[in-house]
């Protein structure tokens, strides 16, 4: 096929068909340059002879290069022409002939173009080529003969590296040659040539520069200075193709030198002829490509120079000029001055928006003051540009695009319009939307949209951008929602004179189906700001009155359109949001403003309004159906396409290049146009249509979408698609009952996004309806199933390793970027599912594997990524993440506590080092602080309860515990002291209003009451003594407050105070827990004289005595030394003060006894723990020889049994028999309770009653008194209870027939009087009847330690009272 081609002299065709092309600019056979450029790639890539021939032509070259210029739009075009000046511009280093011994083999094959590896990085190809070593690895380099050391291209490159080498750089000889005193050291075949001299000082970057700047101030005329201009542009562009991505010499060099005085003169004049402003038009140029090539790291010193330049008093040429005068305009008569002006206008434009982009990561105060000056000032001025006249349709389009690209640029950033002294931000607002809207409804409206009107393609873009961003500044300056009117237009044909008009926006719902995606876009973005206010939804709603279906329909069908682009449809869905949070009726209801969607069936009649409409029209349109379709259909690609790999499975290798797998295959689309270059408002993603069979398909160069403006949240990052692939939109319409369509339709994960918010708001606002409709579809299983970690660690690891095979960095944070946004769309559903119906959410096929997903995404490590706005994404979506996992464990804890702990311990190393970084980002990031101290505050809250539930169970949980990964794992112990030392800095640190510090409270009580580790770290810490500490100041405030006058200040502080004290003692008492050298040191604190010294305080406030209580509780379990400290005085252990309100007894010992004597009390929480505190101090000796002092005991007689037909306890009864049961457990407390009079006489009543969770108190105190031979006379002197005991062993509860058996044969045991009253034959009976039924029993049945000791407790009473 080649051979025929080449007979044909189709290259000599295509050449001529450029040529005819370029001389009339474009406006013949364009429909030919792209194939004819394809074709000749093709042949040139198979043909090294034709290469090698054409490669010598420079008029081809500047051919290529004028057509690329022409049709720069055009990305294939353009990337055509790349792909040809590779192979023409590198074909003579491309050959292979040195080394390689695959052509002599095969000498009929077409060689393969293969550039050497050293060329490809040293330029930025506009294509991937493959690539080879130009000298084989592999052999052995000789030395050069002597022949080849005389010819001229070897002597030449040993002289100047000779001199190079001699001279220690470039630096110091230039010097030397410079320098007056010449001296030779070496032969003259080694000195440097005139061409030498002249060649080092051209191509060493500082002494051209130098070089430069002395031309531009010893310049004579225009002439000079643009040549020495043009030279420093040439530097600036070796710099970007030799380095990349960093500082080459040249901007370097600039930073050392004054060139600011050099130009600052031809800066603060305005020009007064066409040759100065050619002049200002190379200056200007040059400044713009010094901040394109400074971009990611733009001098500070620059940027002031600049913007003080742009901000100085009249004269200002850089400003005045964008926008001529009257006197001005009048003065371009010929056409040669006003093209030179329109090309000044345009470079100033093009300098202004890179100055704005270059500042977007300012940090220097003066820098930014100056930069928002000028944001202001530049707006004015550009609304100048604005003007539009009485004739707006003959305006110059290329000026009208370049003001609104600059307006595009400016009202990006947030606050552009508040830093003018003279005008409010609300006014320039208003003015910048008179212009906007009067563009749009002269140029486009108007003229029936773009179909019939001359408006431009990038005007009506830009534009509606504008207004979009417009919309948002108007938010933030606004006071109030009436400016929502002044978006209003009257509408109506001109020529229908008698017409009423009509306010409202219906000039934005034509920009909805423009033809452009890019437009359609933004226009519906429009939309969603102006409904995010209920004006807006009701002026919009009105606005489509005479539309079919409405806004509602409208909306929906837009956003189930499936040949329409995902950005587009993403937009329609936020739209749709907007529209369900303005509380709907559910029947018609007069004077109600906003009904919602209207319904109506004509063959019934019937009509629906609000939520009943609401649901009708998403079972008309099969919205989950739909959904389902999306969801299945989700493409989480790149958005590019591999075009190194085979077209169809089985097609040859490299050496085909003639089937599908062509030349082409070699080659890669060029990466994104920086955003300077780009369209402002090309902001969309294009879907994919695939076809069903692609075997037909050919390569064709993948397009890249215009890329956004940088300052657009990375939610708006642009996604790779292809124009020519998408398939054609449907009408608009169409029915909304249509069937789905048969073609594969790939969905973004920005869309997906924007559904699942979409599905959070229809839960809000129908919340059984749509989790029917979620369970029927299984959408929540299927939107799961997307969450894949694995996407977003592969990428993470990408852009870490930025390898030189990596796609663009762009792209793969675009895709992060997309991922995370779902991720957080994701979680919110979920969350308003566990609310609304948690069966949707917990099902094990769908929980754990979700889990696992979370975690692995909250394990990323994120440390070598640069982006401020990807680790911005990265935070947002923690945060959700750890909020959704505290749902859960809220919601369902026992169904996804085994799955979280689980998940938690396969990475528990590196989720503690994420603990620790995001209490570490309190500061910068406080919500993902505190949604990850919430978690961890309600994990551990879970992990405590369930191991109480579990205390008493034989067979535990088999997941792992967080005990035992917080106190045992050895490979993060390092990792958990970081975790509790920042959670005790975010405690310390923050004040005491603060929500983090509330939060962090939280975690660190949970935190130790869980681990033993971290007590032991608090203890390292000092928290104990801070704490203690902590409620001496707030005892010392209290008291001073309290001397002050005025009740209502007084309250609101004590309230402070008191929240600070119950703070301090819940910290105190989870560090004391179950912990004794805690204990020891709260004791050396002298815990127990400020809780005394406390206690008026805390009478007055039932929850902080309930907590003092706990505190105490936990204080004396287990620690004699503790409970002996409250009976000691105050005054001797520390030096407490009386409090106003009446001192305190001696010790605080006394000061609970007295409260639990007030029976009783109001609070029955503070009755239970003043109880069980007791019931600790009477395990102490001391504690009890106090209680017998006090005769508290007394208060036990007074209780009153139950009467009529209760057959139960009282709790405070229940509460005196569990503190008698522990005075009873020692002789001395056993001799107290027998003191009483009556006292087993009323225990054996209250044995008569049940309680159920402790129906045998009575007989445990028995027992234990039984156990004391000092007491067993009165207890065999006491008939009644002799007769209980006896009675035990009839019972039908086995705990009962032990401890009636133990307490008898404790009494008869070695004491010969028990056996006499004991052998009594009822007493006997019961005995050998309950001995042998327990032989019988136990007989046939397994043997356990209770049962065993029941049995001997009966055989030796049967012992016993058998022996003589």
């Amino acid at each position: 096929m080649h051979a025929v081609v080449k007979k044909l002299c189709l290259t000599d065709k295509i050449i001529e068909y450029l040529n005819k092309c370029v001389s009339q600019d474009g406006e013949v056979i364009e429909c030919l340059v792209q194939p004819s450029l394809t074709l000749l790639r093709k042949v040139l890539c198979a043909d090294p002879v034709l290469r090698v021939s054409l490669s010598q032509q420079p008029s081809l070259l500047t051919l290529l290069f004028r057509v690329s210029l022409i049709f720069h739009e055009d990305c294939t075009v353009v990337t055509e022409v790349g792909a040809l000046f590779c192979l023409l511009l590198f074909d003579e280093v491309s050959r292979m002939d040195m080394w390689s011994d695959n052509l002599s083999n095969k000498p009929s094959s077409p060689s393969v173009f293969s550039l050497p590896v050293s060329v490809s990085r040293r330029y930025h190809l506009p294509v991937h080529v493959l690539g080879h070593h130009a000298v084989s690895p592999y052999s052995i380099v000789l030395p050069l003969s002597a022949d080849c050391l005389a010819l001229k291209p070897v002597s030449d490159m040993l002289r100047i590296a000779w001199n190079l080498s001699w001279y220690h750089g470039s630096d110091n000889l230039l010097k030397q040659m410079n320098s007056e005193t010449k001296i030779q050291e070496f032969l003259d075949t080694l000195k440097l040539s005139t061409e030498d001299t002249l060649t080092l000082k051209m191509t060493y970057t500082a002494s051209g520069l130098k070089d430069c700047l002395r031309s531009i101030v010893q310049a004579a005329a225009h002439r000079e200075v643009r040549a020495a201009l043009t030279r420093m542009s040439f530097y600036l562009l070796n710099d970007r193709l030799s380095f990349k991505g960093g500082t080459g010499p040249c901007g370097i060099t600039l930073k050392s030198l004054s060139w600011h005085t050099t130009l600052n003169r031809f800066l603060q004049v305005l020009p007064a002829c066409t040759e100065d402003e050619k002049l200002l038009i190379d200056i200007i140029h040059f400044l713009n490509k010094l901040l394109k090539e400074q971009r990611k790291n733009v001098s500070v010193e620059l940027l002031n120079w600049l913007l003080e330049l742009l901000l100085r008093h009249s004269p200002n040429p850089l400003l005045e000029l964008l926008h001529l005068t009257e006197s001005q305009a009048r003065e371009e008569a010929d056409d040669i001055r006003t093209a030179v002006r329109q090309q000044l206008q345009k470079e100033l434009v093009a300098l202004f928006n890179t100055l704005l982009l270059g500042s977007v990561a300012l940090t220097d105060r003066k820098c930014l003051e100056l930069f928002y000056v000028f944001q202001t000032q530049l707006a004015l001025k550009l609304l100048q540009c604005l003007r539009v006249t009485d004739a707006p349709r003959f305006y110059g389009l290329p000026s009208l695009e370049r003001t609104l690209r600059g307006m595009a640029h400016l009202t990006a950033f947030p606050g552009w319009s508040s830093h003018s002294p003279f005008t409010k931000p609300l006014e320039i607002c208003v003015k910048y939307l008179s212009g906007l809207l009067e563009v749009i409804t002269s140029f486009y409206v108007e003229r029936g949209g773009n179909a019939m009107s001359f408006m431009g393609k990038g005007v009506t873009k830009s534009t509606v951008l504008c207004l979009l961003h417009l919309s948002h500044e108007m938010m933030a300056q606004a006071q109030s929602s009436e400016w929502m009117s002044l978006w209003f237009l009257p509408l109506g044909s001109h020529s229908e004179e008698h017409a009423t008009t009509q306010q409202g926006l219906a000039w934005l719902i034509p920009l909805w189906v423009d033809r452009d995606p890019e437009v359609r876009f933004t226009s519906l973005g429009l939309g969603s700001a102006l409904t995010t206010l209920e004006t807006g939804c009701v002026a919009l709603a009105n606005s489509c009155q005479n539309i079919s279906g409405g806004l509602w329909g409208t909306v929906v069908n837009i956003l189930l359109d499936q040949s329409e682009c995902s950005m587009v449809r993403r937009e329609a869905a936020f739209i749709f949001q907007n529209l369900l949070v303005i509380p709907m009726p559910s029947e018609i209801i007069k004077g109600y403003t906003w009904q919602g969607p209207c319904v109506h069936d004509e063959d019934s009649g019937l009509s629906l309004i609000g939520k009943p409409a609401l649901q009708a029209l998403l079972y008309h349109c099969h919205f989950y159906e739909h959904l389902n379709q999306m969801v299945k259909h989700c493409y989480l690609g790149r958005y590019t396409f591999d075009l190194n790999c085979s077209a169809l499975n089985g097609t040859s290798e490299g050496n085909d290049l003639n089937g599908l797998d062509d030349s082409f295959k070699f080659w890669r689309a060029p990466s994104r146009m920086s955003s300077q270059d780009r369209d402002p408002s090309s902001l969309s993603t294009l879907e994919t249509m695939v076809a069903a069979s692609s075997a037909s398909a050919e390569f064709q160069p993948v397009v890249p979408c215009t890329a956004p403006l940088p300052e657009a949240s990375h939610d708006q990052f642009v996604a790779q698609g292809q124009h020519e692939t998408a398939s054609p939109r449907l009408p608009h319409d169409s029915s909304l009952s249509a069937p789905l369509p048969r073609q594969c339709v790939f969905v973004t994960p920005p869309l997906l996004s924007a559904m699942c918010s979409l599905l959070d708001s229809l839960l809000a606002t129908t919340p059984g309806d749509t989790a029917n409709a979620f369970r029927q579809a299984r959408l929540i299983e299927l939107l799961c199933s997307i969450a894949d970690a694995t996407l977003i660690e592969t990428s993470v690891q990408e852009l870490q390793a930025l390898l030189p095979a990596s796609p663009p960095v762009e792209r793969t944070q675009a895709q992060v970027s997309f991922l995370l946004e779902y991720l957080s769309s994701l979680s919110r559903l979920l969350q308003s599912c566990l609310l609304v119906d948690p069966d949707l959410v917990i099902q094990d096929e769908l929980l754990k594997p979700l889990i696992t997903n979370i975690i692995r995404v909250l394990t990323i490590c994120t440390k070598d990524i640069s982006d401020i706005e990807l680790i911005s994404a990265f935070y947002q979506t923690w945060t959700h993440l750890f909020n959704l996992l505290a749902t859960l464990l809220r919601k369902a804890g026992p169904a996804s506590f085994p799955s979280i702990t689980m998940g938690l311990a396969r990475y528990w190393a590196t989720m503690v080092d994420m603990f620790c970084k995001c209490v570490g980002l309190s500061s910068t990031c406080p919500t993902l602080c505190t949604a990850s101290l919430q978690f961890l505050s309600i994990l551990l809250t879970e992990e405590a309860k369930r191991y109480l539930q579990d205390k008493d169970k034989t067979s535990l949980c088999h997941s792992p515990m967080m005990a035992s990964l917080l106190d045992k794992t050895q490979e993060s112990q390092k990792s958990l002291e970081q975790l509790n030392e920042v959670i005790l800095q975010c405690y310390e640190v923050k004040s005491s209003r603060d929500v983090l510090k509330r939060v962090a409270v939280n975690a660190l009580m949970s935190l130790l009451a869980v681990s033993r580790r971290a007590q032991k770290h608090a203890l390292k810490a000092h928290l104990i003594d801070s704490c203690v500490e902590q409620m001496k100041h707030v005892h010392a405030q209290l008291n001073l407050e309290s001397l002050r006058p005025g009740r209502a200040a007084l309250k609101k502080k004590e309230d402070g105070f008191i929240k600070e004290l119950s703070i301090a003692m819940q910290l105190l008492r989870n560090c004391l827990y179950q912990n004794e050298e805690c204990k020891e040191a709260a004791l050396e604190a002298h815990l127990v004289p400020v809780l005394h010294s406390l206690w008026p305080w805390l009478l007055m406030d039932d929850s902080l005595m309930q907590t003092a209580l706990q505190l105490l509780c936990v204080y004396t379990a287990n620690f004699p030394n503790g409970c002996s400290s409250l009976c000691w005085s105050s005054y001797g252990q520390y030096p407490v003060q009386t409090a106003h309100r009446g001192a305190p007894g001696s010790s605080l010992m006394l000061c609970i006894l007295k409260m639990a004597s007030q029976v009783p009390l109001e609070n029955t929480a503070v009755q239970q723990m003043v109880f069980m505190f007791l019931s600790n101090l009477a395990l102490s000796h001391d504690c009890k020889g106090v209680i017998q002092k006090s005769n508290f005991l007394q208060n036990f007689l007074s209780l009153t049994l139950p009467k009529g037909g209760n057959k139960h306890l009282s709790n405070l009864t229940i509460l005196w028999l569990k503190l008698l049961l522990n005075i009873s457990f020692g002789e001395d407390g056993q001799q107290m309770i027998l003191r009483l009079d009556g006292c087993l006489d009323l225990l054996t009543e209250m044995s008569k009653f049940k309680h159920k969770s402790s129906p045998y108190l009575p007989l445990l105190i028995f027992h234990n008194i039984c156990f004391s031979p000092a007491n067993k006379p009165k207890i065999l002197a006491n008939e009644k209870v002799i007769s209980v005991l006896a009675s035990c062993l009839e019972s039908e509860n086995q705990n009962a027939q032990r401890i009636g058996a133990a307490a008898l044969w404790a009494l008869i045991h070695n004491y010969q009087k028990a056996k006499t009253t004991l052998k009594n034959p009822s007493i006997k009976r019961r005995v050998d009847e309950a001995y042998s039924t327990a032989k019988k029993t136990f007989l046939n049945s397994e043997e356990t330690p209770l049962n065993a000791y029941y049995l001997k407790c009966l055989e030796n009473l049967v012992q016993q009272l058998n022996s003589s």
